[in-house]
């Protein structure tokens, strides 16, 4: 059985898991440090508080994450470790993370972690870029292609 984790610091697509969620029928996990609201009236639907710290979050999803489970997160560390373990990984804007491009996002990021603590005055293009309505609409139709897909083997 499928079960969604969300990694849910800064996550700005919770809603639209619990709607596709409760669509495809699969449980859904928010993995949080500490408690935050979420709808109490859906009996597939948890949250999962950790220990507060560094990456605690991120420990407790790549420890249970497995091969047919997904997770959300824009964490690319946390990414590689569920695709290793054969979880279906998808961030916020839709895009999925797999083997064949994990490799890439992984030497990107720490490319620009490196540049960044090199020359942490120098601004690098100012980070990510806002969230948008596009981003929210390529991840809900991401999330029910890969639901859909999961289904079917």
């Amino acid at each position: 059985m499928t079960t969604i984790y969300i990694d849910a610091d800064a996550c700005p697509v919770k809603d639209e898991v619990y709607r596709v969620a409760e669509r495809h029928g699969v449980a859904v996990v928010v993995v949080a440090n500490s408690w935050l609201n979420i709808p109490r009236h859906l009996p597939w639907l948890r949250l999962q508080v950790v220990a507060e710290g560094l990456d605690k979050a991120d420990d407790w999803i790549a420890e249970v994450a497995t091969t047919g489970d997904v997770v959300i997160t824009a964490d690319v560390p946390l990414a590689a470790r569920c695709v290793k373990t054969g979880a279906k990984v998808l961030a916020p804007t839709g895009r999925e993370f797999s083997e064949a491009s994990i490799g890439m996002d992984l030497a990107s990021r720490n490319l620009m972690s490196d540049l960044r603590s090199a020359n942490p005055t120098e601004s690098l293009g100012g980070g990510p870029r806002p969230f948008s309505q596009k981003d929210r609409s390529a991840f809900l139709q991401a999330l029910h292609a890969m639901l859909e897909k999961l289904k079917r083997g």
